[in-house]
């Protein structure tokens, strides 16, 4: 199977905006070739502008824009995007709730050899705190494509979480997203994964180590973090006795921190928390990051399986 970016996918769901709609208006400081918000350049260049190493302005600029009647595409990597730049999202574009869609790629570990200093695991805590700001992470480009049309036509201001890394596709051609309506990957009994972004697919890759030992858990795809589909996750923590969240962000204020506030609130169940650690990333491929961080495949299975066998012996 092909791998692609979400990113790319990005990319290509303005170019399709862009060409449909007039109130389209694309902006990026100055990382278009990397965000591929550029690519809206090669089929309406007058709608696309480059802002430069300046993202507070951009968001400044992308709230006129919007106060002015546009739909605003926002686009820097996340560290610059949520952090350099949240001072003007929270009182510019937050507080009078303007329609700008804040689109953030290279987030989390993945991004790799860049480091600590770019690997950006506090945005969704920081854009989930601000009031009336929705926050998106797809699982894989066929998600995020059809994700991003559908925020054009939401109104107020959106967060939208994509990874550097290209990656195998969690859904096929013919999946269609629901927003703010979790995803069921795939039932199954006992255990139960609740998985966002590129979590999504080492969860389906943990799956497939543990079938030879007959644990099939339920993977749940969170691509809506707010608002939250706390009816899907309530009842789906009813009908199992074993819960993790798998995440690549720290498990202080993203997915993990979400879920066991909606659980602590209507259904108070044990809650195993997979992500980073209250600690900084470091420089190295993303494989390696994520097997030292524990956060693949082989450590949510193993993770699996001391909550499951532990269950077992305990009955």
């Amino acid at each position: 199977m092909s791998k692609i970016a979400t990113r790319e996918a990005y990319g290509k769901a303005l170019m399709k905006l862009a060409q449909q709609r007039d109130d389209i208006v694309v902006l990026d400081a100055d990382l278009s070739g990397s965000t591929k918000s550029g690519s809206v350049k090669k089929v309406k260049p007058e709608v696309f502008f480059n802002m430069g190493i300046a993202e507070g302005n951009m968001m400044s600029v992308a709230a006129g824009l919007a106060a002015s009647g546009k739909t605003v595409f926002a686009s820097s990597f996340a560290m610059f995007a949520s952090g350099r730049a949240f001072e003007q999202i929270r009182n510019s574009i937050g507080y009078p709730s303007l329609n700008v869609k804040i689109c953030a790629t290279h987030a989390g570990l993945s991004v790799g050899e860049d480091g600590a200093s770019h690997q950006c695991i506090e945005d969704m805590a920081l854009m989930r705190v601000i009031p009336g700001m929705k926050v998106f992470q797809p699982a894989d480009a066929i998600e995020c494509e059809q994700l991003i049309e559908t925020i054009a036509d939401i109104k107020g201001p959106c967060y939208v979480r994509m990874s550097r890394l290209a990656t195998e596709q969690v859904h096929d051609e013919s999946y269609q997203y629901e927003y703010g309506k979790a995803d069921v990957i795939q039932e199954g009994k006992d255990v139960l994964i609740i998985a966002s972004g590129l979590e999504v697919l080492e969860a389906v890759k943990a799956s497939e180590l543990l079938k030879e030992e007959g644990i099939i858990p339920t993977i749940l795809n969170i691509h809506t973090i707010k608002p939250l589909d706390e009816k899907t996750i309530i009842e789906m923590a009813q009908k199992h006795s074993i819960i993790l969240t798998a995440e690549e962000h720290s498990v202080i204020g993203g997915l993990g921190s979400a879920v066991a506030d909606c659980l602590c609130r209507n259904y108070p169940a044990k809650l195993t928390m997979i992500g980073v650690q209250d600690t900084f990333g470091e420089s190295g491929k993303p494989a390696e990051l994520f097997d030292k961080y524990e956060i693949d495949a082989r450590h949510i299975a193993k993770k699996v399986r001391e909550a499951y066998y532990g269950n077992n012996q305990t009955r």
